[in-house]
């Protein structure tokens, strides 16, 4: 077996997706219209994909509401404050950090205009 993707139930699928491939170099590999508006988006990578659907409408958590150690995502970045600085000037809000691990890691939080969790890495040895 092999990964294929994971899946996320938002509120607005077309508006998430567009903000990802813009500000997160994703790229929509497939799309579905209504009523789900079903977006397939892969990394820069094309190695993991995930899928931002509306399904039902009344089984959306409320993510902005958890904590981001409960659910995040995390994209591998080069410039740590030049990532938080395009985010948060595109409608991301910094949660936490940059801070430093034991590993020598450089992590961060921010949250999606949304409110869903984003972990941005910046890793001392690459881990894929």
């Amino acid at each position: 077996m092999k990964f294929e993707h994971f899946a996320i139930n938002v509120e607005a699928p077309p508006a998430v997706a567009a903000w990802y491939v813009e500000h997160l170099q994703m790229q929509i590999v497939r799309h579905v219209g209504e009523p789900t508006h079903m977006h397939f988006l892969a990394d820069s990578t094309g190695r993991v994909m995930m899928e931002l659907y509306n399904n039902p409408p009344d089984l959306i958590p409320d993510y902005a509401a958890q904590d981001p150690q409960v659910l995040h995502m995390a994209f591998a970045v080069e410039d740590m404050e030049g990532a938080i600085a395009h985010l948060e000037a595109a409608g991301a809000k910094k949660v936490g950090g940059p801070g430093q691990t034991p590993f020598g890691d450089v992590l961060a939080m921010v949250r999606d205009p949304w409110g869903f969790a984003i972990q941005l890495t910046q890793r001392a040895e690459p881990m894929v």
